[in-house]
């Protein structure tokens, strides 16, 4: 490994200094993607992935698909931060805490979606996000969550129904309203 004499720094750090420069804006909005809009989660979860990766920096290079190996640490961080036991554990609280702006995820995610998306576990999430925000084929979402093809099709089958659920559930007083407001309208039309 290189020594830069004057910055002391190595071969490797100015690689690693260059990707976080380059990356870290997207890491972070497929974090908040990941933690469906916990903006304190996903810095987090950047924060310890960018670690990892450091840390396997090697590695990283050495990857057949660097995205894919990417994608994973991000993912494995976050299964990791939910298998904590604090997240076990409910805490009784006087006050609600402070949550996440479903705004946040990112400007163009309906706000009801990104709720939908909070309902569900960690890999169900991961394995939505990476096939219909990212476009990801069967495959390359597999090698993102370290599972088969079969898991994937079998997690994004599962968390397809309970978002459609989820969505039915959140329009349905909606609509009721919507039919409430609309009907004037509707009389007036017929006039």
């Amino acid at each position: 490994m290189r020594q830069d004499r004057g910055s002391g720094r190595s071969e490797r750090d100015e690689q690693f200094h260059d990707f976080v420069a380059d990356r870290r804006g997207h890491l972070l909005h497929t974090a908040r993607l990941l933690t469906a809009g916990d903006g304190h989660l996903a810095e987090d979860l950047v924060q310890t992935a960018l670690t990892k990766l450091y840390v396997s920096w090697t590695a990283y290079r050495r990857a057949a698909n660097p995205d894919g190996y990417v994608r994973r640490v991000l993912v494995n961080a976050l299964i990791t931060e939910r298998r904590r036991a604090w997240w076990r554990f409910e805490r009784p609280s006087e006050r609600l805490p402070e949550r996440a702006d479903a705004e946040s995820v990112t400007a163009d995610t309906d706000p009801e979606l990104a709720h939908a998306l909070g309902e569900l576990p960690p890999r169900m999430r991961a394995a939505v996000v990476f096939r219909f925000f990212y476009e990801l084929d069967v495959a390359e979402t597999a090698e993102a969550l370290g599972c088969s093809t079969g898991t994937v099709k079998s997690q994004t089958s599962r968390a397809l129904e309970k978002l459609r659920v989820a969505l039915e559930r959140s329009a349905a007083p909606r609509s009721t309203r919507s039919q409430h407001t609309t009907m004037p309208q509707k009389e007036e039309l017929i006039r």
